[in-house]
């Protein structure tokens, strides 16, 4: 893409402009997150990332309850993964992501790079992948167990040959994992799940980064260059296309976005703003400003509103880290913090858990006191959304907001 001059800013946005605009093209401000149910949030969004750590729910269901409320978890595993025809598949974004079907084509770049980086592994590779899209062509569906088994017999990163070879043909595209079941991987052929639209398109490296970029935009409001570059990963298997903001510029022009500046206390930060979420800002009476009603709302750790830590803290002034891979000793919030957001701010954290029937609060803070109240609503409808009748607080902090929010989780429960 032949290089362009930086264009000047249309709009001058202050960060509270900024994360209202990003609230909103989240589906966290007002009732446009709960159009069209699971489908139109992941379509919003882009990609909803999955995880296999579960403590209420697994990740990619508590993405979906953050922003549509208290749908059944049946419900929404049947939406991501339709059991009748495909809506949705999963493969490599920010992280192993669910995908909205129609975004399978610009993830070739991707694909094209996998493949063009050759088979990592032995000889008897490429016969293996042979005989899983055999196996495939004749049986139908099946899981890496139904293929031959998943392990080797060592550790959790030994995998079989089989194994090996059904993610090689993922990674390439051949194979396409458009449903779990039991949490396990389903595969298929591509050509068997993907309609005739998707099948065979393959754009260019150059459209794919474009298209993506796009729909960060979309997902976000409004990004500046790290963010386009990390929401989708485009610095992974890609021929530096964001490599510096002006190439970042092109790549954003070209997309559609409108070049904007966040003044921050006098520093001013470039960026680009989806065109749609300025002119809901503009109709709300101000860029940026928020009409509707906000979420009040445990956040996954792995939710894409918080998931690049760089981007929370500049949003929100608030500092996020997964701590579940930290030895238990080292850790400052928790296993598997959650994130509270209510007003449009994170006011604070918790570590939850389930025993039996109670959730259990076993280390909870917050930033100041008239936080205790959403904090409770939030747990009282987390528990009730799992099954569970009751909430059991372990470690408040500060210590003095103890009895202010069990007053408060009292009154909701």
């Amino acid at each position: 893409m032949a290089s362009l001059s930086f264009p000047a800013p249309q709009h001058t946005l202050t960060p509270d402009d900024a994360r209202l605009m990003t609230l909103r093209a989240q589906g966290l401000i007002g009732t446009e997150g709960r159009r069209g149910g699971v489908p139109g949030m992941l379509r919003r969004l882009g990609a909803v990332q999955l995880d296999t750590i579960s403590v209420l729910a697994r990740s990619h269901e508590l993405v979906a309850y953050a922003r549509l409320g208290a749908v059944p978890r049946d419900r929404i595993e049947r939406a991501y993964w339709n059991p009748g025809q495909a809506s949705a598949f999963e493969y490599w974004s920010h992280a192993a992501c669910v995908l909205p079907i129609e975004e399978w084509p610009y993830y070739e770049f991707r694909r094209r790079a996998l493949r063009a980086r050759g088979m990592r592994w032995h000889q008897s590779h490429e016969r293996a992948c042979a005989e899983v899209l055999a196996r495939l062509r004749a049986e139908g569906p099946l899981t890496a167990t139904q293929l031959g088994g998943a392990k080797n017999g060592g550790a959790w990163w030994d995998w079989s040959e089989t194994k090996i070879a059904v993610e090689w043909l993922l990674d390439t595209g051949d194979v396409i994992c458009s449903r779990r079941t039991g949490w396990r991987r389903v595969y298929d052929l591509a050509e068997r799940v993907l309609p005739d639209g998707l099948l065979g398109a393959c754009p260019p490296d150059e459209e794919c980064v474009i298209h993506l970029v796009g729909v960060t935009a979309r997902a976000l409001g409004i990004v500046t260059r790290a963010d386009l570059v990390d929401y989708q990963r485009l610095r992974h298997f890609s021929h530096g296309p964001l490599k510096d903001t002006a190439a970042a510029s092109d790549v954003a022009i070209a997309a559609g976005l409108t070049p904007v500046v966040i003044d921050s206390g006098g520093t001013a930060v470039p960026g680009w703003a989806d065109p749609a979420a300025l002119d809901l800002a503009a109709a709300a009476g101000r860029p940026g400003a928020g009409r509707g009603r906000h979420r009040v709302t445990l956040l996954s750790p792995f939710d894409s509103l918080i998931w690049d830590r760089k981007r929370t803290l500049r949003t929100f002034g608030f500092e996020h880290s997964l701590e579940a891979y930290v030895p238990k000793a080292k850790r400052v919030h928790g296993y598997f913090t959650m994130p509270l957001l209510a007003r449009g701010r994170l006011l604070g954290r918790v570590d939850p858990a389930r025993s039996g029937r109670t959730l259990v609060a076993r280390q909870l803070s917050l930033d100041a006191p008239p936080a205790a109240e959403p904090m409770a609503r939030a747990l009282a409808e987390a528990a009730a959304w799992v099954g569970c009748d009751s909430v059991k607080l372990d470690r408040v902090e500060p210590p003095q907001l103890a009895q202010r929010l069990a007053a408060a989780l009292a009154a909701v429960t």
